[in-house]
């Protein structure tokens, strides 16, 4: 099974709703590494690096989000292993601070 590392962009009401956590948790439970943070444009932004099966499931996820969500638009584009390592020490997947 290929390995993919992609980077998501969330637009919609992603901010105020739970969505980074409701990120972790289906990302932890898929077996994926990465991070979720808040963008100051009021948008999220996501890494996702596992089985491109499993992250390709996950980014169908985000265009639904948690119940509380509207998702307008979500963009995804290649990122690199080394982009990984805004991870905190020890985490497989990490909710990162607003950039």
């Amino acid at each position: 099974m290929s390995r993919a590392i992609l980077q998501v962009t969330i637009r919609g009401r992603v901010q105020g709703v739970g969505y980074r956590a409701w990120v972790e948790y289906q990302a932890v439970t898929s077996g994926l590494e990465g991070w979720v943070r808040n963008r100051r444009d009021g948008s999220v932004e996501a890494l996702f690096a596992g089985p491109a099966l499993r992250v390709a499931e996950m980014i169908a996820l985000c265009r639904h989000g948690p119940p509380s969500a509207r998702v307008d638009s979500v963009t995804k584009e290649t990122a690199r292993e080394d982009e990984l390592n805004l991870r905190r020490a020890g985490e497989a997947f990490s909710v990162l601070t607003t950039t």
